[in-house]
Order: structure tokens, then C-alpha cells, then sequence
């Protein structure tokens, strides 16, 4: 499978958001946003009004909150969600959202999450994402325990989009790539570098082995 590099923008101003937008653009085929709610996470960052009359790209929304379907809501479009199966109080409640909204579902789970908690929901999404940090802030180290979730998952799901997020650069992300993971999300790997178009290549050819 083609491996993907994500860059994941966590911002609290609009003015931010839409300048790293500008500057990522160019270089990748999908964005993701990363909402929080200081309640689900620590963190909080832009809400929903932030996210209205954005560029035109291909977004997915990282959704660190809860109730998630009262957020994807306002947010129409033909967007991936990625719910995290500890928020789920209603599956078809979010499921209803996401076809209200016009968009399309993954699923994210958090480290201390097994896998058998999303199982119930697999077929019903495109796409997984694996923590390999705690949720809630960049620049934190990675996991490597997560890596066997990852080859579970790819195992039991050889088509299935894989994505992780959380300490993903140039000397982990062959790790993550290693054990099954085609998209890889990253921040502070792209964002730290002299151009985000060097850090874009770096990670790739890091995780082409080059």
C-alpha cells in the first residue's frame, strides 16, 4: 500500500490554522485538523466557528472530544471523522451525523484502548487510527508498544487504511511503517523544520526507507 504523510495542525486561532493550511497544501494529499475540547483531552483548540469557509482540500477532522456528533454537524462537507471509540455513547447517532454532514468515518483509539473495543465498528469505517501518544498535545514521544496493535490490525485487515499519529518522525516512522501503518500523521516533525515542504520529503523518504 502507498504510504501517506498527514500533517496534523493543532492550533487555538484561526489565523494559524489557515496559515499552516497555505503552507501544507501544496505538498500533501489530505490535511488533518485536530479538534479538542479540553474536556476529552487536556488541551483545547479552535471549536467549529474556526472551521467554517476553510480553503478547499481534502480535511480530515482528528475529533479529541466528546459528544462527537454535535461537532460534526456543523462541519458539512465531504470530510473523513475520526471518532474515538472512548467518546461513543451512540454509534448511529454519530453514523446519522456524519451522513447529515455529507461526510465519511474512521475511527481512533487511545493507547490504553484495546482493540477488541472498536471491533463492533470496523466494517462500518474507512479508515483506523492508532495513538502512539496520549491525546491532547505535539511533541510527545512515541510508542513502541503500539506497533503490535498495528500489525493486529493489518493482519486481520490487509486493505484497510491504517493510520497512526503521535511522535511520528524521521527515526520512528519506519517503525510504524514497518508494522502496518500506511498514513502517518505528523506535527512537530513537519512544522520544527526550515520548510514544511523539506519535512514533508524527509518523513517520506524515511519512511520509503531511503
Amino acid at each position: 500500500m502507498n504510504v501517506e504523510i498527514i500533517p496534523a495542525i493543532l492550533v487555538k486561532k484561526r489565523e494559524e490554522l489557515i496559515d499552516k493550511i497555505a503552507k501544507v497544501k501544496p505538498y500533501v494529499r489530505t490535511i488533518q485538523l485536530d479538534i479538542m475540547d479540553g474536556k476529552f483531552v487536556q488541551n483545547k483548540t479552535i471549536g467549529t466557528d474556526e472551521l467554517k469557509d476553510l480553503p478547499k482540500a481534502n480535511y480530515e477532522f482528528h475529533w479529541m472530544v466528546f459528544d462527537p456528533e454535535i461537532w460534526i454537524q456543523k462541519v458539512p462537507g465531504n470530510h473523513l471523522h475520526l471518532v474515538h471509540v472512548e467518546t461513543v455513547k451512540s454509534w448511529d447517532w454519530i453514523e446519522k451525523a456524519v451522513k447529515n454532514a455529507g461526510g465519511r468515518l474512521g475511527i481512533a483509539l487511545n493507547p490504553d484502548t484495546p482493540l477488541e473495543k472498536i471491533m463492533p465498528f470496523i466494517d462500518r469505517v474507512e479508515k483506523v487510527l492508532v495513538m502512539t501518544v496520549y491525546p491532547g498535545f505535539s511533541s510527545q514521544k512515541y510508542i513502541p508498544d503500539m506497533e503490535s496493535k498495528i500489525s493486529d490490525l493489518r493482519g486481520k485487515y490487509p486493505n484497510m487504511d491504517i493510520e497512526v499519529d503521535g511522535g511520528i518522525n524521521k527515526d520512528t516512522i519506519s517503525r510504524a511503517v514497518k508494522a502496518g501503518a500506511n498514513h502517518l500523521a505528523a506535527a512537530s516533525a513537519i512544522f520544527s523544520c526550515e520548510t514544511v515542504g523539506d519535512g514533508i520529503r524527509q518523513l517520506t523518504a524515511a519512511a520509503e526507507g531511503k
